[in-house]
């Protein structure tokens, strides 16, 4: 349980939106396990303590940030404190995003760019202020989390969330390959239709009428393996990508998704 050993890992959306694993705390809880010094990042104050507490109960090492991934100051004062403490930051993981409903013709222009803020330049802002570090260091990983509505239709018309999506998998590959000479790895998980969290506090009220039951039956559905996997099954691909185990591994994606882009229906 030593993957992770001696890395300061930056997991920024590691609160979750209600009780079990989001992937944000899944990921800043297996790093933790792997043994990462974990600095766990929300806007949510509650929730990081619950991640924060859970990590502590299983032993690893863990402190909180507040931040605000929509505003460029939040984030440059929480990478800022990071370096102030520990010296360097060997992993980042952009966790933070989130879906609303609408296509081209519904979706307002005003939560277009809400959406935009949230799930793309939030990854800009993060990594345009760890980038400069890691290249002091010759050497970084850094993890995006994505998700495959940014490759095919997954079920709901959600053209933000899934233009956004794509972007961050784009911005990922353009970005590995430029700093690739400077020893930074950049790639990106892209999770399909699992059970976290989301689902009870968010998506079930927007595309089911507040049907948990139904929601989850038509997304389980999709998925070729017959299951829903969650918020652990993004973290342990992010962990793979983030360790050495990876070392020759950048510019690219795995999918966490139980082979739902692979149908062709």
């Amino acid at each position: 349980m030593s993957r992770l050993h001696d890395k300061i890992a930056l997991v920024i959306g590691a609160g979750s939106a209600g009780p079990g694993w989001g992937n944000g705390r899944a990921c800043a809880a297996v790093f933790a396990a792997e043994g990462a010094t974990v600095v766990a990042a929300d806007v949510n104050e509650l929730a990081l303590e619950n991640t924060l507490e859970l990590i502590r109960d299983q032993g690893g090492t863990a402190s909180g940030r507040g931040c605000d991934v929509t505003d460029t100051a939040s984030v440059r004062a929480l990478i800022e404190s990071v370096i102030a403490e520990h010296g360097r930051i060997d992993v980042l993981v952009n966790v933070v995003g989130g879906s609303m409903h609408g296509g081209a013709a519904e979706l307002g222009e005003d939560d277009w760019n809400r959406q935009v803020d949230l799930n793309l330049t939030s990854v800009y802002r993060a990594c345009h202020e760890v980038i400069p570090h890691m290249i002091a260091e010759k050497s970084g990983s850094i993890v995006n989390i994505a998700s495959t509505s940014g490759l095919r239709w997954t079920g709901s018309p959600q053209v933000a969330y899934a233009s956004t999506k794509a972007g961050v998998i784009s911005f990922s590959r353009v970005t590995a390959v430029q700093y690739a000479p400077m020893g930074i790895r950049i790639n990106t998980v892209v999770p399909g239709q699992l059970h976290t969290p989301m689902v009870e506090s968010r998506l079930a009220g927007q595309r089911a009428g507040g049907d948990v039951d139904g929601l989850l039956k038509q997304r389980q559905a999709r998925i070729p393996l017959g299951f829903m996997g969650d918020g652990r099954d993004t973290a342990y691909a992010a962990l793979f990508l983030a360790s050495d185990e990876a070392r020759f591994i950048t510019g690219t994606e795995i999918l966490v998704d139980g082979g739902m882009t692979a149908r062709c229906d």
